[in-house]
């Protein structure tokens, strides 16, 4: 390939990943063509063996062949290129970003799951959309027959909690509602690195899918509107009148904020004690896993939570950890008083807890996968 030319996404309208990525490069005002994964031009590339052997929603290919696979990794990539404008530069405003990003790619799953393959009257839709990766329509049916019975139920998403599912999702629309009533974006009046992280789920599953998105216009007008502003290129916040394009000031979190935060730990907490407490038993028995070894999705024994007075089970995934690093790392590293005002603010938002949740072992990135360090 030539040097001239944009980048290309490897990508599909519906998916959860896919959205982090676009939305990052839609704001930013990178030119991209997207295209399907698995489409003759993906292998005629030879993408999958730069992608680290992994088809992947998102990769994204530079015009001189160079390869990304996954959107967190898209998004620092541009994050670091960009100067990190979208990083906020204060304390408690970067630990909620950082903090928000990981609840996007792993605490958010259960309802976009359910909601996505749980409806019998949205299935035509989901076929349309699959058919953009699987053209056949017979193999697209598979493709969400399998998912289906196959990949949600590993993530909880299993009838009998789908009382508790439900519940949760839309007491966290009725808290994000009253949040975007007052603010733009997650922490002011432009995106920060945990606004490309929840997009993912808002967008991809929850934000365009009939059922949900019928459920998010009907609880949640603002949210949609959010929904709708992170595919804007522009800013977007019209009928916010006056309010300035930046991150609030003074390191401000905001209340409607807390709550909201407050409400994702009802599940994301308990979840990821019992996920770590089930990935660490196994890394026990590891001793001979080199570093470098590639970390796959999930490992170890399912984990087992209580939500509610309910026992809920789910797959033990190591990448939520992988996230959780960045915000721990960040913590680490403050003086002494932002430590303690950043602890005060995640003791408020019930997530303090999630500082001293970390694997025997810390997960990197080589040859575009996950992998366990020493």
């Amino acid at each position: 390939m030539t040097d001239d030319g944009p980048i290309i996404l490897y990508g599909a309208p519906q998916s959860l990943y896919a959205g982090r990525a676009r939305s990052y490069m839609i704001k930013a005002g990178i030119d991209y063509r997207e295209r399907p994964a698995l489409s003759e031009e993906y292998v005629a590339h030879k993408i999958y063996r730069k992608a680290g052997e992994r088809v992947s929603l998102p990769t994204i290919m530079f015009p001189d062949g160079r390869v990304i696979r996954d959107g967190v990794a898209i998004v620092d990539h541009f994050e670091c290129e960009r100067g990190y404008p979208s990083t906020p530069r204060t304390p408690k405003q970067n630990m909620v970003s950082l903090l928000l990003d990981a609840i996007g790619a792993e605490g958010l799953l259960r309802p976009a799951m359910h909601y996505r393959f749980g409806f019998m009257e949205q299935r035509e839709h989901a076929i349309y959309h699959f058919q953009y990766t699987f053209p056949e329509r017979e193999t697209a049916v598979q493709q969400i027959e399998r998912t289906a019975t196959q990949v949600t139920p590993l993530w909880g998403v299993q009838p009998e909690y789908t009382d508790v599912i439900e519940s949760l999702y839309e007491g966290l629309l009725v808290k994000m509602e009253a949040h975007f009533a007052e603010h733009p974006y997650f922490l002011g009046g432009k995106p920060c690195v945990g606004d490309f992280g929840m997009i993912a789920p808002l967008f991809g599953h929850l934000g365009r899918d009939p059922v949900p998105l019928s459920l998010m216009v009907k609880l949640a007008i603002h949210l949609y509107r959010w929904v709708e502003r992170m595919n804007r290129r522009d800013s977007d916040i019209g009928e916010y009148q006056g309010y300035p394009e930046d991150f609030l000031p003074d390191d401000e979190v905001p209340k409607t904020l807390i709550e909201v935060l407050k409400h994702l730990a009802i599940d994301f907490v308990p979840e990821t004690r019992a996920a770590g407490e089930c990935i660490n038993r196994w890394l026990v028995d590891q001793s001979d896993l080199e570093p470098g070894t590639a970390c796959e999705r999930g490992v170890g024994e399912t984990a087992r939570f209580d939500v509610k007075g309910r026992t809920m089970t789910a797959m033990s995934q190591p990448f939520r950890f992988y996230m959780l690093e960045r915000m721990q790392y960040a913590f680490e590293t403050l003086e002494s008083d932002d430590r303690r005002q950043v602890r005060e603010l995640l003791d408020a938002c019930d997530m303090s807890p999630l500082l001293d949740m970390k694997l025997s072992r810390c997960i990197g990135r080589s040859n575009n996968r996950e992998v366990w360090l020493v």
